[in-house]
Order: C-alpha cells, then structure tokens, then sequence
C-alpha cells in the first residue's frame, strides 16, 4: 500500500458521494457524469487497495475504510476552500466585511457610516449584525468587533476605548431626578447583555461607588444593549448606559448624564481581524476611521470621574 497521496479529483468524487451517499447526486454537484464519478471512485478504492462504499441495489454505504476517509476528506476541502477564499481576499481591496454585535452596530457604526461612506467611496462595507464567534477564513470577514476581554490569540487584536457605565436618561425625565434620593424613585432599566462580567457592573455597584447601599432589582430587563438604550430613549427611565452605545445621544443631547460618575466595566471593544492582515488598504482605512470617531467623543469621558469596578 502506497503512503502516497491519491489524485485530488478523485478524492473530491469521493467527498461530494460520501456527503450524498448518491453517485448521481455528486456527479451532478461535480457536474461529470455517474460514469466518470464511478470511474474516480474505483481508481481511489484501487489506490488504497480497499473498497469504500458498499453498492447496493438502489443505493451506496461507506465500508469502515470509508468512513473512516469520509471525515477527513470533506474538513479538507473546507479548509482549501477557505484558504482559496482568504487567498482571494487579500486580492480585494475593495469590499470590507465586518462583524459586530447588534447593539454597537445599531448605535455606534450606523449612525456614523455615512461619514466613512463618503470618505472612502471606494470601499464597499458589507456588515453582519451578530454575537457568534466569527471564523474569518470560513465566513468570509475582514473585521471583527467584538467586546469582552479575550483572549484573542492568533488574531491582530487593537484594544479601542475604556468602556464605562453610567447612569444616562433623557433630558425631561432629569429635571426631576437631581440627587441620589430621587434616583431611586425612578424606573430603572437592566442591561442583562453585560451581566457576564466579573466583578459584576451594574445598578448595585455603582449605587456603592457613590457611598450608598441601595441595591434596585425591579425595572424592566433587556437582554439586548440596543432594547434597553432605546427604552431609556423613549422615556421609560433610566439606564446604566455604556460608553460606545450613549456617547453619540449624549453628545447629540437627546441623553444626559446628571451624575457624571461612571464604572470601569474593565473589558472593553476590540478591533479584530487575522494577523498579517491589519495593513490591508481597506482594513487599515477603516481601522483608523474607528479610532478617529472614537476620539470626537473623548471629551465626555475626560470629564467623567472613572471609578473600577472592582472598587465598592
């Protein structure tokens, strides 16, 4: 038995039989005709000296030496196809995709987009709106933002601005809300999309970091970011609004601070894409255009008093 590694063409009839478990099916995904398929099959069974697939009356069953190929054989092919793919890419320098969750993509970048849009007519952004751990290769991204605090291994990782949370609420709702004693008078709203995090960084906490023990546990609760700002928007009460999804409504005014003492969540938002690639045209553009936006809203943060969560 030969160590030597068998055609590809053939090894790719095997894959897409093995996936159908149908010589007619993967001859017309190969576009090749049964025969053809057959005959790639039979010379693979000859190169490895054993039958694959059981052919029976009506249909095809991999043989233990099958089975055994099948597995290896399709994570293969994935892995070329997505090394073709990332090989593509880095031909583009055109098209940026990028991932985030649904809450920085609704209240950080879509209001700021139109800026990078025409800044950058060049490029063409292309975003998904999701929390699930992204594979570059496979899915097809650039660019990923995503907040915690890692680790990234293996990945170009540009740690953006400290994120804090504080007490935000609209404009109307505040003139009624000036101390301590009347805060906790008011609906509090529950962000539950951070509760992940150690030390905790919510409405107990930062109650203590101002010297008090009132802990509230009733409001309502929005496990997504976005629902729980947009409830505070509406009027609905105040949120412990964090820092990369308020910045741009309190700058804006349609949100105020009254209390100007914010947490340290201690995790933060993180540029993310493949090492070796962050110098790429349209990755870098966009990297520096983040950064840039970032810093139009350093003054609200310069004027806060930061206090770590870890401090009671």
């Amino acid at each position: 038995m030969s160590n030597r590694l068998p055609p590809l063409t053939a090894l790719r009839a095997f894959d897409a039989a093995a996936r159908h478990m149908s010589f007619a099916k993967a001859a017309a995904e190969l576009n090749v005709t049964p025969a053809a398929l057959s005959f790639q099959i039979k010379s693979l069974e000859e190169h490895l000296g054993a039958p694959l697939f059981r052919r029976l009356n009506r249909a095809v069953e991999l043989t233990e030496a099958g089975k055994a190929l099948a597995q290896g054989a399709a994570d293969g092919f994935q892995m070329l196809a997505a090394a073709w793919r990332a090989a593509q890419r880095t031909q583009d320098t055109q098209t940026l995709t990028v991932t985030a969750g649904p809450a920085f993509t609704a209240k950080w970048l879509a209001p700021r987009l139109y800026d990078f849009a025409q800044a950058h007519p060049e490029i063409e952004l292309r975003f998904a709106a999701s929390l699930h751990r992204m594979d570059f290769g496979r899915d097809n991204v650039d660019v990923a933002i995503r907040f915690g605090k890692g680790p990234d291994t293996g990945l170009y990782a540009l740690p953006l601005a400290e994120e804090w949370v504080m007490p935000v609420m609209t404009p109307e709702l505040a003139k009624g809300i000036t101390d301590l004693d009347s805060l906790r008078e008011a609906t509090f709203i529950f962000d539950d999309s951070i509760s992940f995090l150690d030390p905790p960084v919510d409405w107990a906490r930062w109650f203590a970091a101002m010297g008090s023990s009132f802990a509230p546990d009733h409001g309502p609760r929005f496990s997504q970011a976005d629902h729980a700002l947009d409830a505070a928007l509406a009027g609905m009460g105040v949120v412990l609004g964090r820092r990369a999804l308020v910045v741009k409504d309190l700058a804006d005014g349609r949100l105020v601070a009254p209390f100007g003492t914010a947490l340290l969540t201690g995790a933060r938002f993180r540029y993310l894409c493949p090492e070796g690639m962050e110098n790429r045209p349209q990755i870098a553009a966009f990297r520096d255009w983040v950064l840039a936006e970032i810093d139009k809203t350093a003054h609200i943060t310069d004027a806060l008093t930061l206090i770590p969560a870890e401090a009671p």
